[in-house]
């Protein structure tokens, strides 16, 4: 106790104890939610033991066609401050994954702007078509802070986001991806036990 005193503070201590107690009606499973988030289409959501939020998080699940799962979220997923995941078709989180803060994950677009029948710009758009491609995160990956990802996209395991990153491709298992649009910079030789530059 004396630690935690240390590290938040009373008020900082009467706050986690109120947020622990909060934490178990929005998510059963999760170890702690930190208020104010926003959740909606809670049914649509799976979130595994040990859920970690910061504040002011946004949690967005539609489904229009069935009651389908489609935010799947693996144990021991910490996402912090200010992280907004939104999901029309398929969102999957793997275990030990680590968010940092003002990330942005969605699977979805108003509009589409390649390939046949294109929106125009002359149109509104929010009322363009939603176009939705799902994404994966495998287990083990750290997105750093400010990153999109974007639909269609495997960010693959163990992988590295480096901040301000956008996610607009796939990115192999391994491996530090930066930039905008990211590309892979390393890769981890198992080997040689060491990052080796692409």
């Amino acid at each position: 106790m004396k630690k935690m005193l240390n590290t938040y503070g009373l008020f900082g201590v009467l706050q986690l104890i109120i947020f622990k107690f909060r934490t178990k009606f929005v998510f059963a499973n999760a170890r702690i939610i930190r208020f104010p988030i926003r959740v909606r289409g809670r049914k649509l959501i799976k979130v595994g033991k040990g859920f970690t939020t910061g504040f002011n998080c946004r949690i967005d699940a539609y489904n229009v066609n069935d009651n389908k799962v489609v935010i799947n979220i693996g144990n021991n997923v910490q996402i912090n401050d200010y992280v907004h995941i939104g999901a029309v078709d398929s969102i999957s989180i793997g275990d030990n994954v680590l968010i940092a803060s003002k990330v942005f994950i969605t699977d979805h677009n108003h509009g589409n702007y390649s390939g046949k029948n294109q929106d125009s710009p002359d149109s509104i758009p929010q009322e363009r078509p939603i176009y939705s491609k799902g994404i994966i995160i495998e287990k083990n990956v750290w997105l750093g802070e400010f990153v999109s990802v974007l639909p269609g996209v495997t960010i693959g395991e163990g992988s590295i986001i480096g901040t301000m990153s956008v996610v607009n491709k796939s990115i192999p298992p391994f491996s530090i991806a930066v930039g905008s649009p990211a590309k892979v910079i390393k890769q981890f030789n198992h080997t040689q036990k060491k990052w080796i530059k692409i």
